[in-house]
């Protein structure tokens, strides 16, 4: 899908939702798989996984998780603009690469 590069989010980051079944939702990034370009979001794409019982005692049967998506249907939430954005790349001061809101200039 699309480029080559990793992927724009990270975890722990809020999250836009573009298209697809939960859009114009936002959640929080709980899981990103950089190699299949995927993301887990809290809340979104809720999926119906049957499970068998491991150990006894443990019971089985169909359980509600959160599903895998491709990170290009996310976008990230700025905090200070609280819009969805696409994120630009500066240099700081120090020579780290940091993230930064195109709407507002503020650092992710």
């Amino acid at each position: 899908m699309g480029c080559l590069k990793g992927v724009h989010v990270k975890t722990g980051d809020t999250v836009y939702i573009l298209s697809g079944k939960d859009k114009k939702k936002r959640g929080k990034v709980l899981e990103v798989s950089p190699k299949e370009k995927k993301v887990i979001v809290e809340g979104i794409n809720i999926v119906s996984k049957h499970v068998k019982p491991r150990k006894a005692g443990e019971e089985g049967g169909i359980v509600k998780t959160e599903g895998a998506m491709y990170a290009c249907k996310v976008q990230i939430v700025c905090q200070k603009c609280d819009k969805p954005t696409r994120i630009a790349h500066k240099i700081d001061d120090n020579g780290k690469k940091c993230r930064i809101c195109k709407h507002c200039g503020e650092t992710l």
